[in-house]
C-alpha cells in the first residue's frame, strides 16, 4: 500500500506536459529521473504505459485509461488536501505567479509583497515577464492576463479588474501642434504606440453609442515598454495611449496633459488564470481574493 503513488505524479505530469523532458523541467528533476521512474511504474504493474520513440512519447491504450484515473485520485487528493489547509490559520507553500512588466511592478508586486510580510511561510516566486507564458509548461500558479482571453483548455480565470486607457501628451507638444478634436485628427499627429515584433498594438475608443472603433497609429516610435512610452511623451515627442494608472502622476504633476477628452477609451480587463483544480489550496484562494479586492482600488 505504501508503494501505491510511486512514480504516479510523475506519470501524471509526463502526459500533461506533453513528454518526459517537459515533466522534468516542471518537477527539476532530471528527464533520465523521469523516464526511470516511469519504467519502474511499467514494471510493477506489468503494463506499457507509453509508446515510446527516439522524438516523442504517446500514450497507449491502457496507459490513456490508467491516466484518467490517476488524474481523477489525484484530484481528490488536492482537494483533501485543500480542505484540511483551509481550516489552518497560516497560508503557508510555494506559489510561482507571472504577470506583465510594469503593471506587475507597480501594481501587483507591492500587495503580494504585503501579503508575504502577512504569512511568513508563503513562498512567492514573481516572474515579470509581457509575454504570455503557458503555465503547464513552465511550472507557474498563477498568471496575470490583460485585455481579451484566449480560449486555453484546462484553465479557470477570474476577471480581477480594469483599467482605463488615455490619451495623453505634453503641454508643450500640444501648445505647438493644437489638441486633436476627433479621432481622425490623430493622423495629423506624432504618435507613439506600444508595439511588440514590430507592429503598433491598436488603440480602441468608445463612440456615443458605446460601440468601439479600432485605430491603428502610424508610428515610427514604437516601443515595448510602457515607462518609456510615458517618457517619451512627457518630453514632448508626440500623443500616446496609456493606462490611467501609470499616467496618473506625470498628469497631476503637469508633465502630460490628456488629449482628445471627448473621446472615451474602453477599459482592458484584467484576468487572474490558473489551472484548473476541484478546490483552491488557501494560499492561492488569499492571493487571488487580495488582488480583486485591492488592485480595483488603485487603477484609476
Amino acid at each position: 500500500m505504501n508503494d501505491m503513488l510511486n512514480g504516479i505524479p510523475e506519470f501524471v505530469e509526463a502526459v500533461e506536459a506533453g513528454g518526459f523532458s517537459a515533466a522534468a523541467a516542471r518537477m527539476n528533476l532530471s528527464r533520465s529521473a523521469i523516464g526511470k521512474t516511469i519504467a519502474r511504474l511499467e514494471k510493477r504493474l506489468n503494463v506499457r504505459l507509453f509508446h515510446r520513440t527516439t522524438r516523442m512519447q504517446s500514450l497507449t491504450d491502457e496507459g490513456q485509461a490508467f491516466y484518467e484515473r490517476c488524474r481523477r485520485a489525484l484530484d481528490e487528493i488536492q482537494s483533501g488536501e485543500a480542505m484540511l489547509e483551509s481550516g489552518k490559520r497560516e497560508v503557508t507553500g510555494r506559489l510561482r505567479i507571472s504577470m506583465p512588466v510594469l503593471f506587475g511592478r507597480c501594481c501587483a508586486a507591492p500587495l503580494l509583497l504585503e501579503l508575504a510580510r502577512i504569512h511568513p511561510k508563503l513562498e512567492l516566486d514573481l516572474s515579470f515577464s509581457d509575454r504570455v507564458v503557458d503555465l503547464f509548461e513552465e511550472g507557474f500558479d498563477l498568471a496575470v492576463r490583460n485585455g481579451v482571453l484566449r480560449d486555453e483548455a484546462g484553465l479557470a480565470a477570474r476577471k480581477i479588474t480594469s483599467t482605463r486607457m488615455v490619451l495623453c501628451a505634453s503641454p508643450d507638444y500640444l501648445a505647438a501642434r493644437g489638441m486633436p478634436q476627433t479621432v481622425a485628427d490623430l493622423a495629423g499627429h506624432e504618435l507613439i504606440a506600444y508595439g511588440r515584433s514590430g507592429e503598433a498594438k491598436k488603440w480602441i475608443f468608445l463612440q456615443e453609442d458605446g460601440s468601439a472603433v479600432e485605430y491603428f497609429p502610424a508610428t515610427r516610435l514604437r516601443f515595448d515598454d510602457l515607462e518609456v512610452l510615458a517618457q517619451a511623451a512627457a518630453s514632448g515627442m508626440g500623443i500616446t495611449w496609456l493606462p490611467c494608472w501609470l499616467v496618473r502622476d506625470h498628469i497631476s504633476a503637469g508633465r502630460l496633459v490628456p488629449a482628445l477628452n471627448n473621446a472615451s477609451s474602453r477599459a482592458v480587463n484584467i484576468y487572474l488564470v490558473w489551472p484548473q483544480t476541484p478546490q483552491l489550496p488557501l494560499k492561492m484562494r488569499v492571493v487571488i481574493d487580495l488582488l480583486a479586492e485591492r488592485l480595483p482600488q488603485i487603477m484609476d
